[in-house]
């Protein structure tokens, strides 16, 4: 049996100081979810219990250009993050109910975010539609158009976007252990419930990537 290929290191970056205090205990709340037990009220959540089973059936397709992927261990829904489309609406996680959807908060001040965005809006091309979203949140809090042009610049139509200038999004998944620098991506299911979730970047229109989110997708169609 050939060797899978090992991990490759996820570059990240840290939050900068006008949002940086939002870092503060992340990695303690972080090792508390996953090693000894949620302290958010969001955790233990009993619809979530099928998310976890569907992480523990995908787990072993973490491989490759996904392996740094950590499939959930315990029920958490997480946070019905709210946010602003293109056109200055409101957007929250719930109007993707139904769906398995790849939540991804990204900067235009994060480097590893710049050269994950391609892959990001390749992947939205080849899977997106009725049963999967990618859900890529924008946080800078200066300059609203610098975003728009970068995607506009490099030619990256196929992703919808979303913004907060306030970065909220991030304190909302930092509050749960589930972001602790840039880029951060949570893989949801159909009620809004961890599959896995990644800190740093990923190839994520590679094959490794693409089974791993079919396979994560089948559930959704149930719907509720």
């Amino acid at each position: 049996m050939p060797d899978l290929p090992a991990p490759r290191p996820a570059a990240s970056c840290r939050i900068p100081i006008v949002i940086g205090a939002v870092l503060a205990g992340a990695a303690i709340g972080f090792a508390g979810v996953y090693g000894f037990g949620s302290f958010s009220r969001q955790a233990g959540d009993p619809v979530c219990k099928p998310a976890v089973a569907l992480s523990n059936r995908i787990a072993p397709l973490a491989q490759g250009e996904v392996a740094a992927l950590t499939m959930a261990a315990a029920p958490l829904r997480l946070p019905d993050l709210a946010f602003l489309d293109g056109n200055g609406q409101p957007k929250k996680l719930s109007d993707w109910r139904g769906r398995t959807v790849l939540v991804n908060l990204w900067a235009t001040w994060c480097v590893p975010c710049r050269k994950e965005m391609p892959a990001l809006d390749n992947l939205q091309a080849k899977l997106g539609g009725a049963d999967f979203q990618v859900v890529a949140i924008n946080i800078d809090t200066r300059d609203p158009a610098k975003p728009k042009a970068f995607l506009k610049d490099a030619n990256l139509n196929k992703l919808d976007y979303f913004t907060d200038t306030n970065a909220k999004v991030f304190q909302d998944l930092k509050s749960i252990g589930r972001a602790l620098g840039m880029p951060t991506s949570v893989l949801v299911d159909g009620q809004g419930c961890e599959i896995g979730t990644i800190a740093g970047p990923a190839e994520w229109d590679s094959d490794d990537a693409i089974k791993l989110i079919s396979a994560a997708m089948k559930p959704a169609k149930a719907g509720f």
